[in-house]
């Protein structure tokens, strides 16, 4: 017996994994842009905006 998704926008969907993804395409394209055979620790924050996320969540 094979299961279907039910149609008509009954589909959770997983914010965080949605998030996830969305960061991962942006370091993949960073990566491809990059002239490095490797992004630096530096770039890799700066793509996943570490610093903001530091300042948002400490003051």
């Amino acid at each position: 017996m094979t299961h279907v998704a039910p149609v008509g926008g009954t589909a959770v969907q997983d914010h965080v994994a949605l998030a996830e993804i969305e960061l991962c395409g942006e370091l993949i394209i960073a990566a491809s842009a990059a002239d490095e055979d490797r992004l630096s620790l530096e770039s890799i924050d700066e793509v996943l905006r570490v610093a903001e996320e530091r300042a948002s969540a400490g003051g």
